[in-house]
């Protein structure tokens, strides 16, 4: 009663510090929404140029395209791909809005004659040619008829306005792209002009790595002069230790016991009936259908099978077996299984090959066979008597004169069984033997066919028992990540690896690890772990145990990378070699300045080499590969002349010019002119686009929200 009078007394003062407290709430939900704590990522999945990406627009249109896609396509890629294709409406609309460019309703019709949309038989008058009358008449049905077609088809009008937008934005940009007569004629020279040379070439690998002291000043100094190889975005390094739920050795012999007890009859004792009754094992049964459907993970297959089609462990064996004889256990993947011969055909199986003459009007006939049918008999008797010769290469006749499918395979058909083919071509192939060669009709033409070979068929049961790990076993794998977990936790974060190596377990690096990612080598689509990685809160060192597909994986943060450009460790591997090649060339030419060919051979233990026939399009040299610098320089010089020492790509050279060769003069250019205009022109749509979005300011906001 004393506390309710003190509370009482107070209510007043209650009152303002819970108002005090709802208003500081809101006040900071306020902040946060203006920008004070959070910023706009709330709100959008990305900005480009000032413009937002509203998240549950993307989510709308994730979900859209989810539907459109198998169930392979994982949610990461489908969240990327509509992100790709946010990115490039936006700014694609954003220089149409600064550019004016629109589409009228003429421009659509005009955009869809020429689209896959014209094949739509709505679309198409009686001749099967699309028609702007019916097109219109068509989508005025829909609205009036059928709302949920028309609601369709407003989505794809929406895309062809898109697609016709940037079929005139790019055309504009490609009429402004062109070549010269001189352009052509400088292409064609560049072609076509060729050059002899001897050379000289000290390799870089003269000199060893070791002897090269390369500081970490001049790593850096080589980063800041060539910063565009140099820039990366954040990156994450992990390395974790897998734990994955498989079968004991144990678990194998448990599942191969199992199945060794259904082999034979069993006795069982019956209440109803007071009585031990017989219950047939799998040797006995005379319902193996039944049995199998109560026994064995899979089915039973009454399906003839040759040799190939039997697991590879056992085909031998099983195809050498009599009816009625059985073949295990025996492990084959992630079963154990074992094999009865229910029955048995001879030559069950036939491999041929043919020749198929089509006539006009035949079953399945090309419309480009327009012979008659009493052409064709011709033709086939000619061909069969060509096949028939003891020089006939069966496959030639095939490849060069066959109407079917087969004729790039030399006609072969590959092994089949009977009631495959058409009853003639079934009889022929099954009531003669190996290399018959004959003649005969059915409704898909003549077929000149020669018997390549035949194998015998079986029919099998199989029993088997899929292996997967006991509840002992899934419990033992949780218990060992657990305990390695901890303790990995209870010690020094570099001392991961050690104590996983106490234990025999193998710890895997992941290096590079991207924002967006979803796939790590080695445990798959596994979302949840990149994210921890690039939690602010995750701290390199950090240690957590992840539940994974089939099993626990046990992950260490291991490094952070920065947006922005590389730091000197991180990128030496990239600039150690180019700084040390420098070195190299500055070491060589030093070594050889003033020297002759000749001298310069002979000091280096190297030996005089020649190039002909060497263009500019084409500036490999033999021995040395792509060396452009030094063939440029080589065409830069007059015959017989000799060139100072050429930093290459893989050594330093020395040139000497022995016969330069002018391109043989051209009437006109413009065809030269012409591929160059068209091989700028194709490029347009890449080069425009991806140049516009290199220029483009984004805030990509994906990984807060996926």
């Amino acid at each position: 009663m004393a506390i309710l009078e003190s509370i009482r007394k107070r209510t007043t003062v209650l009152i303002l510090i819970i108002g005090l407290a709802l208003f500081a709430f809101v006040i900071s939900g306020v902040f946060k929404s203006n920008g004070f704590g959070g910023g706009k990522v709330g709100s959008s999945v990305a900005e480009i140029n000032g413009e937002d990406v509203s998240i549950e627009d993307f989510r709308a249109k994730v979900e859209t395209a989810s539907r459109s896609y198998p169930p392979s396509f994982t949610s990461m890629q489908l969240v990327n791909m509509v992100y790709d294709q946010e990115v490039r409406k936006t700014i694609l609309n954003q220089q149409f809005e600064d550019l004016g460019i629109d589409v009228e309703s003429d421009q659509i019709i005009e955009f869809v004659k020429t689209s896959g949309y014209a094949q739509i038989p709505d679309f198409q008058d009686e001749n099967g040619v699309f028609n702007e009358e019916v097109f219109k008449s068509a989508i005025a049905d829909w609205r009036a008829n059928d709302p949920l077609r028309y609601d369709a088809w407003l989505q794809d009008e929406k895309a062809i306005i898109e697609a016709a937008k940037e079929r005139l934005y790019f055309n504009l940009v490609k009429g402004g792209v062109g070549a010269t007569l001189a352009e052509g004629k400088f292409d064609y020279k560049l072609a076509n002009d060729k050059v002899d040379m001897q050379f000289v070439r000290i390799p870089y690998t003269s000199i060893p790595d070791s002897t090269i002291q390369v500081s970490k000043t001049q790593i850096q100094a080589y980063i800041n002069d060539h910063k565009d190889q140099f820039e990366q975005n954040k990156a994450r390094d992990i390395r974790f230790v897998y734990f994955e739920e498989k079968p004991s050795t144990e678990d194998e012999n448990n599942v191969k016991a199992e199945i060794s007890a259904l082999l034979d009859d069993t006795v069982e004792y019956s209440e109803s009936t007071d009585t031990y009754d017989t219950i047939p094992g799998f040797r006995n049964t005379k319902d193996m259908v039944v049995f199998l459907d109560r026994h064995s993970d899979t089915k039973f297959d009454t399906i003839y099978k040759a040799k190939k089609d039997l697991p590879s462990v056992a085909a031998d064996t099983l195809m050498a077996m009599a009816v009625g004889q059985i073949y295990g256990p025996y492990k084959d993947g992630d079963l154990y299984k074992i094999s009865k011969i229910m029955d048995k055909k001879a030559n069950g199986s036939v491999k041929a090959s043919h020749i198929l003459i089509s006539w006009a009007g035949a079953e399945r006939v090309s419309p480009t066979v327009t012979r008659t049918k009493e052409e064709a008999e011709a033709k086939a008797k000619e061909l069969l008597a060509d096949a028939k010769k003891e020089d006939a290469v069966f496959t030639a006749l095939a490849r060069d004169n066959s109407d079917g499918p087969s004729a790039p395979r030399g006609g072969d058909l590959g092994y089949f069984q009977e009631g495959v083919m058409a009853d003639a071509f079934n009889d022929f192939c099954f009531n003669n033997p190996v290399g018959t060669i004959g003649l005969v009709e059915t409704q898909f033409g003549y077929h000149i066919i020669k018997i390549d070979d035949k194998q015998d068929v079986i029919q099998v049961a199989t029993l088997a028992r899929e292996i997967q790990p006991s509840e002992a076993t899934i419990n033992t794998i949780f218990t060992n990540a657990t305990k390695f977990e901890m303790a990995s936790l209870d010690s020094e974060p570099e001392n991961f690896g050690d104590i996983a190596r106490e234990s025999s377990y193998t710890v895997r690096p992941v290096n590079k690890i991207g924002e967006m990612d979803e796939n790590l080598p080695g445990l798959g689509a596994q979302r949840s772990i990149v994210q921890w990685a690039f939690n602010e809160e995750t701290s390199v060192g950090d240690i957590r145990r992840f539940n994974v597909t089939n099993g626990y994986a046990v992950v260490q943060l291991t490094k952070k990378y920065k947006k922005g450009l590389m730091s000197p460790e991180d990128a030496s591997a990239i600039a150690l070699p180019e700084i040390r090649k420098e070195l190299k060339a500055e070491q060589i030419i030093a070594a050889n300045k003033g020297k002759a060919m000749d001298a310069i051979a002979s000091d280096n233990n190297v030996s005089l080499s020649t190039a002909s026939a060497v263009t500019v399009k084409s500036p490999t040299l033999p021995g040395s590969g792509r060396e452009p610098l030094v063939v440029g320089t080589a065409f830069a010089l007059e015959k017989d002349q000799t060139s100072n020492l050429i930093k290459g790509e893989t050594g330093v050279f020395m040139v000497k010019v022995t016969k330069k060769e002018a391109a043989p003069d051209v009437d006109n250019f413009s065809t030269y002119a012409n591929s160059l205009r068209s091989s700028a022109a194709a490029r347009v749509n890449g080069a425009v686009y991806n140049a516009l979005k290199d220029k483009a300011e984004i805030e990509d906001n994906r990984a807060t929200f996926y």
